[in-house]
Parts: C-alpha cells; structure tokens; sequence
C-alpha cells in the first residue's frame, strides 16, 4: 500500500508542500521577522526575495543535475538540506547570516521543485497524470494556507523560531519517508557531466525547443500576475471583505484546478486548457474593468488562473516523453516562475501607483494574451517539426 503510486503522488507533493512552506514561513510572519530585525529595515525584504535568486540563475542547471545525478537523489539532497538550513534558522542567527541561509536555501527549494513533478510524472499512468499534477499545481497555494491558519498557534507557543524548527522536522520527515519508498535507480547510463559550455548551449537548446520551452513560456506569464495579484487585489475591495477575498482568491484556484482543470485535462490538450484558462481570465479582467473589482469577480477571476496552474504541470509529460526532457522543461517552470515572481510585483505595483484606473486590467490583459500567442506560436512550431520528422526532413 505505501508503495503505491497514488501514497508515492501523495508524499511527493507532501515534499513539494515543504518547498513551498520556505517562501510562506517567512512571508507568513514577516511583520514579526521585521520586529526581530527591525534595524535593518527595508532591506529585510531580502529575507523574502534572496531565495528566487537561485531558481532564477540555476533553474535549468538543476534540471542538468538531476539527469546527471537521478531525480530520487536530487530530491533527498533538497529535503536534506532543506531541513539542516531551517534548523539554523531555529537559531535566529544575525541578519546578515540569516540573508546567506535564504540565499542558501533556494538551492533546496530548486532540487524539489524540479525533482518532484518529475518523479510524479515517471510514477502514474498517462492516464492519471493530469490528476497527479493538477494536484502537485496546487502546492504553493496549500501551504500558504496552511501555515497562515498555523501560524498564530506556532508564534504563541513556540515563538519565533518555532516556524523555522518546525519546518525543519517536517522536511527531515519527509526526506527519511521518501528515502525508504522511493526505489534507487540505476546510474550507470548516466551521461558525462557537461560542461559550462555545454550547459550554456543547453539553456539555447531548451528555449529554443518547442517542446520543452513550451510550459515554461506560458508560466512566465502566469507567474507574472498571480502571487502580485494575491498581495494587490484585496485591497481593491471593501475593508470589510478584504479578509475573505485574500483567502478565497487562492483557495479558488486549488478548487478550479482540481475538479475543472482535471475534467477538461481528460478531454483537451494540456496546452489547450492552458490557453482556455488565459482566455477566460481575459474575459473576467475586461469584466473588472467594466464593473469595478467586486470580490466575486476577483475570486472568479483566479479560477481562471486555477486552470493554468494545474496543466502547465502537466503539459511537460504531454510535450517531452523522455525523463530528461521532462528534467530539463520542470528546470525552465522554475527559472521563469522565479522571474516572474520577482518582476511582478514590482510591475503590478508601479502600474497602480499611476492611479490610472484601465492600468492594471491592461498589464493583465497584455499578459494573458502574450501567453495565449506563445502557447499558439509553440504549438505551430511542432506542428511543423511532426511533419518534418515524419517527411524525414
């Protein structure tokens, strides 16, 4: 029973819910962290942003790793560590060490994330990795939740390192499980270690590869607006409703995701969910700007988002039949989420500081139509490659 594949998917995204918790345990209680480093500033926004810079730099480098190294590995290396830098952490050492360890952590962070959707797809059938990834799409928005319920409980008993400690417990936890459940492939076919050149090439060959570059583009965009839009919108509408559009919003798009994202998955193309989810985010957008942010729109509105988050997932299978491949295309999801990330906010910010009110619907609408006219345009180019292949060109 343990060694199913449905308790496998489970522990894998389980993991994924410990990736994810190395943004939320800082971002949770970052007004408390503020306090405790409070002669630093603005600068403690650092302790924030300083763990994307890795994903950033070494999104597909990692992907490199993991075909070299093997994806169980990669992802025991990221637990593993994971769980040593939080219990550091526990320690509230000085700021500046407290930076490093952030900076530090995204190599963690970036072993899972690429390692464990890969996993996933090697481990279920064509059949259900629609379901299986939908699901793995779901974990940053689960465990914000999580640990923003948890939080208050954490802080009153344990104190401010406690979210660091537990954290720790967790992912040395779920290293030791995985350890155990996960069988230990054979490394001997593995190629040679590239090098700085090859690596270089590497990153032209996989943006330029319809194929694996594919999901990776689209997530650009969606990572543009999603984590930017959770910290904006709210405050759009009533005081009185804010709280519950800041909890809703995300918990919509888990909802989506896994019941209409996995409905659709059994019936279009991954990449056809993907560009029906944009679609319809355009037409709730345009709705917002002809009626003003209501909550139920903004909440709608990230439904919509629900359904690119799952299948972007799933594409990378759907696109790539090859584990490296399939290495290489979760690599570039965490390289452009990563810039997205730190692009967006800043973007959504500057556009609504303008007090310009078709400002932000328009950035919103741009993006999701780039998105649609990328995921066309790929789409187009390995139309052209099948049947190049297929004359022998």
């Amino acid at each position: 029973m343990i060694r199913s594949p449905l308790f496998l998917v489970l522990a894998l995204w389980a993991a994924g819910l410990g990736a994810a918790a190395q943004f939320a345990k800082i971002v949770v209680i970052f007004p408390e962290l503020q306090a405790h480093y409070g002669q630093f500033g603005p600068a403690s926004g650092y302790l924030v942003s300083l763990i994307s810079v890795i994903g950033l730099v070494l999104g597909l480098v990692a992907g490199v790793i993991a075909i070299q190294v093997g994806m169980r590995r990669l992802l025991l290396s990221g637990l593993c560590l994971g769980a040593a830098i939080s219990a550091w952490q526990a320690t509230l050492p000085g700021f500046e060490w407290m930076l490093a360890s952030r900076l530090l952590e995204g190599l963690s962070h970036l072993a899972i994330v690429v390692s464990a959707p890969t996993l996933i797809a090697q481990l279920t059938s064509p059949r259900q990795q629609g379901l299986a990834l939908s699901l793995w799409g779901t974990y940053f928005s689960v465990a914000f939740a999580c640990i923003a319920l948890a939080a208050p409980a954490i802080l009153a008993r344990f104190g401010l390192a406690g979210m660091a400690a537990l954290h720790a417990g967790y992912m040395a936890a779920f290293a030791a499980l995985l350890a155990m459940l996960l069988p230990d492939a054979d490394r001997r076919d593995a190629p040679p270690w590239p090098s700085l050149g090859d690596i270089l090439r590497r990153h032209l060959t996989v943006y330029t590869s319809p194929f694996i570059a594919a999901p990776a583009l689209g997530w650009l965009f969606y990572t543009l607006t999603f984590v930017a839009m959770l910290a904006i919108l709210p405050s759009m509408v009533d005081p009185a409703q804010r709280a519950f559009v800041a909890a809703a919003m995300p918990l919509a798009s888990i909802a989506s995701s896994m019941t209409l994202g996995t409905f659709l998955l059994k019936r279009l193309s991954a990449v056809g969910v993907i560009t029906t989810g944009f679609t319809l985010a355009i037409g709730l957008v345009l709705a917002v700007l002809l009626s003003g942010p209501s909550p139920w729109l903004l909440i709608a509105l990230f439904a919509c988002l629900g359904l690119v988050q799952g299948a972007s997932f799933a594409a990378v299978p759907q696109l790539n039949a090859s584990v490296a491949d399939r290495a290489l295309a979760n690599g570039g999801i965490a390289q452009t989420g990563n810039l997205g990330n730190a692009l967006g906010t800043p973007a959504l910010l500057a556009v609504t500081s303008t007090s310009v009110a078709v400002g932000l619907p328009l950035l919103l609408i741009i993006c999701y139509g780039a998105a649609i006219l990328v995921h066309l345009a790929m789409a187009r180019s390995r139309h052209k490659s099948r049947l190049a292949s297929t004359r022998g060109v």
